[in-house]
């Protein structure tokens, strides 16, 4: 008796085993490599020298959401070895025609200094001397780093920095509303510090 009640508790556990087959393979899914999205990834990078290597027109109206005038215009800083910069460029945007710098709706600028420790100290001097002429100071993400948005009487800015070179992208004569800053400024900051692929 105590056998066959064995015998039962034993095909009773061995009769889920052949459902368990039962399912059909899973296919394993495959994505094709060849994504059109590409997530910008930032890099410590040489400094470009042309401002479509920076943020390229196309990326910066889709950005502010409309066709800004003009051409990009380039001004190529000077080395700075008394605070440690080693090389620096501003892209302006938005001229409008016979207008000059000036009148630029967007100025994304990029510096190289000799180490990171330079890079991040003239970021934060910057930051301070902002906060002390009374801008208001938010920390932000801009992709996986850290920035800093200053925003000032004048003009808005981001400001970061990664190894050993900083960014900064500046909002000039209001022409961005305060509600669409973040919207705009990071993504702008974060291409810049991309180089293209």
């Amino acid at each position: 008796m105590l056998g066959a009640v064995a015998l039962s508790v034993c095909v009773g556990c061995s009769s889920p085993a052949p459902q368990t087959q039962a399912p059909p393979p899973q296919i394993p899914k495959i994505t094709p490599p060849t994504k059109p999205s590409r997530v910008p990834v930032m890099v410590d990078r040489p400094l470009p020298d042309d401002c479509e290597l920076v943020v390229p027109v196309e990326v910066m109206n889709a950005t502010v959401g409309q066709e800004l005038p003009g051409e990009p215009r380039i001004i190529i800083g000077i080395k700075e070895p008394s605070i440690g910069k080693t090389g620096k460029i501003d892209c302006y945007y938005g001229i409008p025609e016979k207008r000059g710098l000036d009148d630029a709706k967007i100025v994304i600028g990029l510096s190289t200094y000799v180490d990171e420790l330079t890079a991040r100290t003239r970021v934060t001097e910057s930051v301070e001397a902002e906060r002390q002429d009374g801008a208001k100071i938010t920390e932000v993400d801009v992709g996986k780093q850290k920035g800093t948005l200053i925003e000032g009487k004048d003009e808005q800015l981001l400001i970061g920095s990664l190894g050993k070179s900083t960014f900064v992208v500046r909002n000039r004569n209001n022409f961005l509303p305060q509600a669409r800053l973040m919207a705009v400024l990071p993504v702008l900051a974060q291409q810049a510090m991309t180089p293209p692929v």
